[in-house]
């Protein structure tokens, strides 16, 4: 399967699950979730779902749990809406990307102050 057509689905993925995590995941959990990147292997198979979520540890932990236990319904949801053969296995992953360049950029401006003021 080529990458290109992986990226499609990917990009569908994404779009979809938000979707239905917005309008028809009714599990209490799973609240302020953004999905914000699919993963999908070249072969279909297997697709890691990027997530953030607002809120502590403890929501994080808690919408995670919540998607983990909707997973089989994500799946078929997603699978009737973009009509493929087989649907990728769901796994959800906590995207640390914002919260990581939160953290570079308070370093940078930390520097940037200490410059300053020497």
């Amino acid at each position: 399967m080529s990458k290109v057509r992986a990226n499609k689905v990917a990009e569908q993925m994404k779009k979809e699950l938000s979707d239905i995590m917005l309008r028809g995941l009714k599990d209490p959990r799973v609240k302020f979730v953004t999905v914000t990147g699919v993963d999908v292997t070249g072969d279909l198979q297997q697709a890691k779902v990027f997530i953030t979520v607002l809120g502590s540890e403890e929501e994080k932990e808690a919408s995670l749990k919540g998607l983990n236990k909707a997973k089989g319904f994500l799946r078929s949801e997603v699978g009737k809406r973009i009509r493929l053969r087989k649907t990728p296995e769901l796994e959800f992953e906590i995207d640390q990307s914002i919260e990581y360049g939160n953290r570079i950029e308070t370093l940078l401006s930390d520097l940037n102050r200490n410059n300053d003021s020497n």
